[in-house]
This record gives structure tokens, sequence and C-alpha cells, in this order.
């Protein structure tokens, strides 16, 4: 009989990881046919993404490929990491439906619609970056080449360079999420974050300087959105903070006891 208890114990552990492993599958088996689909057109897909740089660049440049490799890896990489991009939303359930059956009713409340409004502000991010960024960038850049330099970029090193800006304004593009996060689960209050409004903004203008080239139009370009995310992010955390305030502690301590008592309970083999 002793021998049956490690077992049983062990049992909700090895039935998470056989979760995981099989989650895990799926969202690679999701990306590895959006790969595939997308595949034979990967060279539109990096046309695409290289027509900001070719409307800005002079009568007579173009793009040249440095490496031997590079005309075939640069636009399948690239195909790669937009599939990635694109199932981004199925990885976020997956992750959620892992994780949702050990949440409470008020945690699952808040993190589903999180989940939802953070793949939406990483689509934002990137859009904002490819609509608004690149152009004013790229034209910046092409126009202050010296006399007699020629603009010819490497397609790799044009790649690495868009995906690095995709990144950041993806990321940068979460402050809401971060920051109601930070005042719900109590990290931070709401009138502390409005005290260091200011020095918020100035490090909303060193990520910007850190995250993005050496040049003034990138850097604002991403550290006023970060701004403006923070306080967008701020206002929505009041009615968090409101729900908090109207919903006394001893309602939450009985709701998460109802959600004890709901799930199903080990039978005890020892007392029979």
């Amino acid at each position: 009989m002793s021998s049956d208890y490690p077992q049983d114990s062990e049992q909700p552990f090895v039935s998470h990881l056989v979760e995981l492993r099989d989650r895990l599958l799926r969202t690679i088996l999701v990306v590895f046919l959006l790969f595939f689909g997308l595949a034979f057109y990967a060279n539109e897909i990096y046309a695409y993404l290289a027509g900001p740089l070719l409307k800005h660049m002079p009568a007579g440049s173009q793009m040249i490929a440095i490496e031997v490799a590079s005309p075939f890896l640069a636009p399948f990489k690239l195909t790669l990491v937009v599939s990635v991009f694109l199932a981004a939303p199925y990885i976020l359930y997956q992750a959620w439906a892992f994780v949702a059956p050990g949440l409470y009713r008020h945690e699952r409340r808040l993190v589903l619609p999180l989940l939802v409004s953070s793949s939406i502000l990483f689509y934002a991010g990137i859009a904002f970056a490819y609509f608004v960024v690149f152009p004013l960038l790229f034209a910046f850049i092409t126009t202050t080449a010296p006399v007699g330099v020629t603009v010819m970029t490497d397609i790799s090193k044009y790649l690495d360079f868009v995906l690095t800006i995709f990144f950041a304004f993806g990321i940068s593009f979460e402050v809401p999420i971060f920051t109601i996060l930070l005042i719900w689960t109590g990290i931070i209050t709401r009138e502390s974050m409005v005290e260091k409004r200011p020095y918020i903004i100035v490090l909303a203008f060193i990520v910007g300087a850190v995250l993005t080239p050496p040049d003034p139009i990138s850097q604002t370009l991403l550290a006023v959105p970060i701004w403006m995310l923070f306080e967008l992010g701020l206002f929505f955390s009041r009615f968090f903070t409101r729900e908090h305030e109207v919903e006394p502690e001893q309602g939450l301590l009985m709701e998460e006891k109802q959600d004890v008592a709901s799930r199903p309970q080990a039978s005890d083999d020892g007392d029979g």
C-alpha cells in the first residue's frame, strides 16, 4: 500500500508534463504548417518587407547579397519569423489552456482579456513600425548619405535590422499590459505610478535609444508611443483598481474556497 502513495502523488506531475509536451507539439506543428504554406511566397514576402527601403533608395541603387547563400536563406528566414508571428495567438492560447485550470475565477477573468489584448497590441506595434516608422526612418537615412556614397544594403543585414525594429515596437506596445499587471498584482500602486511619471518618460526615451538605431527619428518614434501607451495603461488600470477596492477581501477568499471545492478531489484509499 505504501508503494502506491508515491505513484499517486507523481501522477499529476507526469500528466502535466504529458499535456505540456502535447501542447508544444501542436504549436510546432502549426508553425510548420504556416511555414510550409508561406514558403512558396518567400520572395514576395521579402519584397514586401523591403518596399519601404526601396521606395527611398536613390535612382540606380539596389539591394545586394554579400554572402553566397543569402539570396536563399534571407527570404526563408523571414518566412519562418512571419510564421511564428502569425501563430502567436495560437501559441498564447495553448499557454492559456495549460495554466487556466490552476487559476481562480477572478484570475481567469483578467488573464484571458489580457492575452487577447496583448496579441492585438503586439501586432499593432509591428504595423506601426512598418507603416509609420520605416518610411520616415529610411527617408532620413537615405538622404543623409555622404556625396559619392551609393546606398546598397545587404539583404541579410536589412532583415536583421527590420526584425529588431519589429521586436522592439511589438514589445514596447505591451506597456499598457505591463502597467495594468503591476497595479493589479499590487506590486506598485496607481498613485505611485502617477508620481513617477516624469521618470517613466525619461525611461521611455532611454529605451528608445537602446532598442533603435542611433538616429533621433527612430528613437523618438519609439519613445513617444511608449509614453502614450503608459498613459493608456494608467487610465485603464483605474478600473481594475476600483474593482479590487469594491470587492472585499473576504469575498475573494470565499471564491477561492469555492473553486477549490469544485475541483475534483482524489479518493482517499488509505482509510478504506
